[in-house]
Parts: structure tokens; sequence; C-alpha cells
């Protein structure tokens, strides 16, 4: 059920008229997205704002407003009561004619299709800057490709995980597809993982709308700071959960943060990061819980603290494995 009013839509139209505007400051723009944290019928307002000035910048190729404008080039003026009749057509169609060629302006002002690829090799976070302005920080082993154009922004996530720090261009909106999902941008930082066929989306900043079909129906939620939520491979939109936030800051910064964490799940993170690689020669240690920060790629350090804090001996094989060892007997 729509949980927008007439105060809900007069607000989200003013705010896409801002904001289109080339002398929209930060503050407002700081402003907006405090607007659309109020509450969801803004959101759901500005999303049917922004796709209403979608459509109507489409028109700016109909056919039937195209020969509309040139048949009322070529008649000549009717006789005045005859005009009176048909004024309220007129003017419809002259306020038409306006949309259209606003839209006409935006499109030939957009930049031409663009297709960017771009990836993080094992071991390398990699910042990027996409040509709308959006930074997007690759965290290792991820790759991605760009396609924008006239209309929108489109981002796939083929593997691994991002963080996307959103461009402002409301002329065109910003999707990021990975998986079975599609999150919409909405003016925000946000981070979304790929893992085989299974997708995360975690918001920071701002607000995102993700939707995924499951059996022929598709599904929507939109995320506030601090939730997440995970689509499944086949399309299954899982409950919304809180996203922890400390969990989440780190890895861009560097750092990796476990919390009670099993110790082979906690090994496999991070030798993502690094050549030299730590093996567990006790399959018996795989449960042990660890929690911690530890630094990605210090695989040195991360030994060194599991002998200190958990008794494990650590025996160093070449120049590209560490093999952990229980406590001595």
């Amino acid at each position: 059920m729509s949980t927008t009013s007439p105060l809900h839509e007069g607000q989200a139209e003013a705010w896409l008229a801002r904001l289109l505007s080339p002398e929209c400051s930060a503050p407002e723009r700081t402003a907006f997205e405090d607007w659309l944290a109020q509450s969801p019928g803004n959101i759901e307002a500005y999303l049917e704002a922004e796709r209403i000035h979608a459509l109507a910048a489409s028109l700016s190729s109909d056919e039937l407003i195209r020969a509309a404008a040139r048949s009322a080039r070529r008649k000549p003026a009717a006789a005045a009561p005859s005009r009176r009749r048909w004024q309220p057509l007129l003017s419809a169609l002259a306020a038409a004619l306006v949309v259209t060629a606003g839209a006409a302006f935006w499109w030939l002002r957009a930049p031409q299709g663009t297709v960017e690829e771009y990836a993080a090799a094992r071991g390398e976070q990699r910042e990027v800057v996409l040509n709308d302005g959006t930074v997007v920080l690759l965290d290792t082993e991820s790759a991605l490709v760009a396609r924008f154009d006239g209309e929108r922004r489109l981002v796939e996530l083929q593997r691994g995980r991002a963080q996307f720090v959103v461009g402002l261009d409301r002329r065109r909106p910003f999707l990021v597809r990975a998986g079975a999902s599609t999150v919409r941008d909405i003016g925000t930082t946000f981070q979304v993982s790929r893992l085989d066929e299974t997708v995360n989306v975690g918001l920071l900043d701002g607000s995102v709308e993700v939707a995924a079909v499951a059996e022929g129906t598709e599904q929507r939620r939109v995320l506030v700071p601090g939730e997440q939520i995970t689509v499944e491979a086949d399309g299954t939109l899982q409950d919304k959960r809180p996203l922890d936030l400390a969990v989440a800051s780190a890895w861009p910064q560097g750092d990796l943060v476990f919390k009670q964490q099993r110790l082979d799940r906690l090994l496999e993170e991070m030798n993502r990061y690094s050549s030299l690689q730590l093996r567990l020669g006790d399959p018996a240690l795989a449960g042990l819980e660890i929690s911690g920060v530890f630094h990605v790629g210090d695989q040195t350090a991360l030994a060194a603290a599991l002998e200190r804090g958990w008794s494990l001996r650590t025996e160093r094989i070449g120049q590209h494995e560490i093999v952990l060892h229980g406590p001595p007997q």
C-alpha cells in the first residue's frame, strides 16, 4: 500500500527540481538526504517523481508529439470560437512540448555511452572514480563493469565486494546489479558483496532500494542507514537485519574486524589479501573462536597474535605458507 500523500508528492517534486539545478549546493543535498530519512513516504514519493521525470524525458523521441507539433505549424490560425473550444488541448500540447524541449536539453548534455572495467587483484584494494564522480572502493579479488549512457548509470559487480559513494546526478539513476539483485541508489554510501551468486547489501548513509525477482514475483526493500539485506541466488530477499557499522567501516580502511569468528573462516578471509597463506595443521582448530582487529595483508602479525592470545604454534614453510598447530601438549 502506498504511503505517499499530496504533501509528500509536492515536496518530492520540489526536491527533484532543486537537485536538477546546477546551483544546488552541498548543504541542500544534505537537507535532501535528511528529508528522505524522515519517512518511507518521502522515499516512495521521490522515486515516483523521478520516474515521471524520466518518462517525460522519453517524450523527446515520441513521434505523435512530433507530428502534432508539425501539424500545428502548418495549419492556419482557427477562428476565435474554435480557438476557445480547443484552448485546453492546445495548452496541454504546449506544456508537453515544453517538457520535451527540456528533456532534449538534458539529453544533449548527457555524456555518450561508455563502458569501463575495473578489477582489484589478490592482496589489492583499489579506489576508482567513475565518470560521474562516483567513488568506488574495490576490495581484493573484486571486479565490476560500469555502463553509463544518457539515461542511466549501471554498474555490474561481477565478483567480490565494493563500496560506493555515489556522485550526484538526479537526471540518471544509479543502479548496481549483482547476481539476482538490483540496488537503486537514492544518494548514498553503501556496500555490495557477491559471493558466488549470494549478494549482501549494507547501507552506511542515505537510502537504497534493493529489488529482486523470485518465482516471477518482484520484491523490493528500502534500507535505511545501519541496515543490511541478503539476496539468495534464486532472487529471494531475506529479512532486513542490523549492519555492524564497525565491521563495515573497517575494511575500507584496510582492517578486518572479527567477533567470535571461527578460525577457519578468519583464515579464509585474511588469506584473500596476501600471497603468504596461513593453513591449519590440525583440523580440530577450525572451530576455535577468534575476536580481534587485524590489518589486511599482515599475516605475520596475525600469526604472532594467534601465538600470544590463543597459544597456537606456527611453522613457517617456504616463503608462502605458515602452518598453525595446537598448543604444546
